[in-house]
């Protein structure tokens, strides 16, 4: 499997990665006098890539990087963020998916993975084919959380809801329609996968044939409907909290 090359910037994602241990570190390039230079989490996970760090003048660093809100540091790194989804058979209890669909925009891909990791997501599903995948930009956006939750790339959706179902999943799908229920009347204990897709196409509609059900959040301003990353936001605190309640 081909490692992948990534640059993250601003000083809660690098710390973040720095502290991983997950990937190979290539490089780290901290502006001098920068607040990344005096910043407590970046000196502490500084302490394990000694050999990879560069110190460069403010004149030089701002010349290339400038375009960026940086906070003074760049680490550059390699590694396979995506992995092979395994097998729930034997596991029980709650278990949180989110399966994303046609998603191809990296901004909303990186907020819904920072969201899918605040609210306790256990993996995030995505495909091979009709996605934006992991970018720089994915990575930048979700502000490190990319680190904290398992990302699984898988070839056929239709495929891995119709196994998440033979492992015992309840499937729900996120589609406005007249026989979707309100996203809070739904109960998210247990086994659950949830489906989102691309504000354009939505779900695919083989895909969604294989739902237990639908769910979907009524619009009461003239929009007839939410960004996707906010959407996502709704059902997966929702998912949250009937856990904690």
């Amino acid at each position: 499997m081909a490692k992948e090359q990534y640059t993250i910037f601003g000083i809660n994602g690098c710390a973040t990665v720095l502290e991983s241990r997950k990937y190979k570190i290539t490089d780290i390039l901290i502006q001098s006098g920068s607040p990344a230079e005096r910043d407590g989490k970046i000196t502490h996970a500084l302490g394990y890539h000694g050999g990879h760090i560069k110190f460069l003048p403010a004149s030089q660093f701002k010349s290339q990087f400038g375009k960026w809100r940086t906070q003074g540091i760049i680490v550059r790194f390699m590694g396979k963020i995506e992995t092979d989804l395994p097998s729930f058979t034997d596991q029980s209890g709650n278990i949180g998916l989110l399966i994303l669909d046609r998603i191809e925009d990296p901004q909303n891909l990186g907020q819904i993975i920072r969201t899918a990791e605040c609210a306790g997501i256990d993996g995030i599903i995505i495909p091979k084919h009709d996605s934006c995948g992991i970018t720089d930009t994915v990575i930048q956006v979700s502000q490190g959380s990319f680190t904290q939750v398992s990302i699984y790339q898988v070839n056929n959706l239709h495929q891995t809801v119709t196994n998440l179902k033979d492992e015992e999943f309840w499937v729900i799908a996120m589609e406005n329609s007249l026989n979707a229920k309100h996203w809070h009347q739904v109960d998210y204990k247990g086994k659950v996968a949830i489906i989102a897709g691309s504000e354009g196409r939505g779900i695919k509609k083989l895909v969604l044939e294989k739902c237990d059900f639908l769910v979907t959040i009524p619009m009461q301003g003239k929009t007839n409907s939410l960004n996707v990353s906010a959407a996502v936001s709704a059902v997966l605190f929702e998912r949250l909290r009937q856990l904690s309640a």
